[in-house]
């Protein structure tokens, strides 16, 4: 039971009418620790019992089971708790110790499937750095998801299928040999790309080329489709080497082109129900009722959209997995797309519409400047890991010369940096990207928060590793209060960036108890020998598993040296 639980469990026999969920609510934390640790305010409760608030708290408090608090005091409207330091803490490493991997954990999910769409590269490119919020942010909420005990299915919806496709067969065919591309795929099915786009302006007939191409693969053509499977294949090759980088894993890579097989169903339903309607010799749907633009299903030219192939891979994903969610990564830009993807399912007659959830997030920029496939000025995300690899290396030679594995070390802090950058921002706000900033050992950074970890090992290994069996676990003076509050505050960060799928909660959180326990390092005397020795060792094996716990539901692994 957390603190907050403990304040929630004193008040239910004073105010019995009140549901636990209705009580959790109303506690708040005061801003000044002169006010207690929790604070209930009895505001709400003036209109039903017909009192003034302070009187109501006066009432209240005398009811109050104040066991396990230092004191329970009335100030104004307001009961505040001030919580019983010693045990508390104790109880906090108690818990701790006994089950670090499920510490903090409080079931939300009962085992029920999510389904989480993210990532999403389109083939034939190379994943740059703008893919990388939609892939760390996703895995990000799929691990803090699992530790509330939902089951994760992680889906990868490869862009596959589309006119763009269409545009780069008619390029490789005017321009493009085997031999170019296989010495390096990627690149070069990229630069010919960018070279229809940049000339389709002076050429219009390269556009119609496009949807010539893509018609073509839409209705089965051979050769189209050969040059779709090779684009595909070579491209996974290299997004795979990406996802080991970052220690993503996916269990499925179904794409649009999975989906384009499967539209028959949505458009013989929304024939059936009359909703598709003609205009200018397209088929939408109306969506007026709801104060959205109608999407397009099916163009002029019998070729399906995006929302038509979304249709399809809502219904499948439903029967697939029976999803309690579904959840789509996707940049805030989509949010009216996504609205009335929505829109029609629920027009559909489908109850589980609402089930669908955009997570939305915002633009990433390199160095302050907008990053833009079609044009040519994209930064690739594998670069950019191996760089940031790179420079921490240098960083831990400097640093610590004799470490054992520096390449490993390496790796972890290099690669960690950049998702930890990414993710320590609310995932609505646009971040600017910039090396040298991320992968520093000081400030807010995942190098940061790696490194308090690393020095909590550190204290532990020259304690032989110590076992806490029977030992008292009772903490008394001041320094050690603000860090054991932090860690018992874990369970709550993980629960509201599950309920608000915001990574960025627990990032905010591993910074704050990794800035709690360099303050405590920095002011008290570990390692002397004394009866409190055993309580503090066991203070610092709680913050060495606590943050790896974070780090981990980030995406970012904890090295036991640096």
């Amino acid at each position: 039971m957390d603190e907050k639980q403990q304040v929630v469990k004193a008040l239910q026999p004073a105010l019995p009418d009140l549901t636990v969920e209705e009580l959790t609510a109303k506690v708040e934390r005061p801003k000044d620790n002169k006010n207690g640790d929790y604070a209930f305010p009895t505001f709400f409760l003036a209109k039903t019992m017909h009192k003034a608030p302070q009187a109501i708290a006066q009432e209240l408090v005398e009811k109050i089971d104040d066991a396990g608090f230092e004191k329970v005091v009335v100030a104004g409207p307001y009961i505040n708790f001030f919580l019983d330091k010693a045990s508390v803490g104790a109880e906090i490493l108690k818990a701790i110790l006994a089950d670090p991997e499920n510490y903090g954990s409080k079931d939300l999910g009962h085992g029920g499937n999510v389904t989480i769409d993210y990532s999403s590269p389109n083939i034939a490119k190379p994943m740059s750095m703008g893919h990388l919020r939609s892939t760390m942010i996703g895995e990000s909420i799929g691990r803090i998801l699992e530790k509330e005990n939902y089951k994760v299915i992680r889906i990868d919806y490869l862009g596959d299928w589309g006119t763009q496709f269409g545009k780069l067969m008619a390029a490789y065919k005017m321009w493009g040999n085997e031999e170019e591309v296989k010495k390096d795929p990627i690149n070069t099915l990229l630069k010919y790309y960018v070279r229809i786009n940049n000339e389709a302006d002076e050429h219009p007939e390269y556009t119609e080329a496009g949807r010539d191409w893509f018609a073509k693969l839409e209705h089965g053509d051979e050769e189209a489709w050969q040059l779709w499977k090779w684009f595909r294949e070579i491209s996974l090759e290299r997004f795979q080497r990406v996802y080991d980088m970052l220690d993503v894993h996916f269990d499925s890579f179904h794409g649009e082109a999975f989906s384009a097989q499967k539209m028959d169903e949505p458009i013989q339903l929304l024939k059936d129900k009359g909703l598709l309607k003609p205009s200018r010799g397209a088929q939408i749907v109306d969506l007026d009722a709801y104060n959205l633009v109608p999407p397009l299903i099916i163009k002029s030219n019998g070729t399906t959209t995006y929302i038509t192939r979304d249709l399809a891979t809502a219904l499948f994903r439903k029967r697939m997995y029976g999803h309690v969610k579904s959840l789509y990564v996707v940049g805030a830009e989509q949010e009216n797309y996504y609205k009335q993807l929505k829109a029609v399912l629920k027009e559909m007659g489908f109850t589980w519409w609402d089930q669908l959830e955009h997570i939305s997030f915002g633009l990433m920029t390199l160095n302050g400047k907008k990053m833009s496939t079609r044009k040519g000025n994209v930064v690739s995300l594998e670069d950019v890991l191996n760089d940031s690899v790179k420079l921490a290396r240098e960083q831990i030679t400097q640093k610590n010369p004799n470490l054992k594995n520096p390449d490993e070390v390496a790796k972890m802090v290099g690669v960690g940096a950049v998702i930890f950058h990414d993710l320590k921002n609310e995932r609505t706000n646009g971040v600017n990207f910039n090396l040298d900033e991320v992968v520093k050992f000081e400030g807010e950074t995942g190098p940061y928060v790696q490194y308090a970890r690393a020095r909590a090992m550190s204290i532990l290994r020259k304690e032989g590793m110590p076992s806490f069996d029977g030992a008292d676990l009772t903490l008394t003076g001041a320094e050690a209060w603000p860090i054991l509050k932090r860690l018992g505050q874990f369970g709550e960060a993980i629960e509201r960036a599950a309920n608000n799928y915001d990574p960025s909660l627990v990032g905010k959180y591993a910074l704050a108890l990794a800035k709690d326990f360099n303050q405590y390092y920095a002011h008290t005397r570990i390692l002397v020998d004394d009866e409190g020795k055993q309580a503090r060792l066991a203070l610092v094996q709680a913050v060495a598993h606590v943050l790896k716990q974070a780090l981990a539901m980030l995406g970012v692994k904890a090295p036991d040296e640096m």
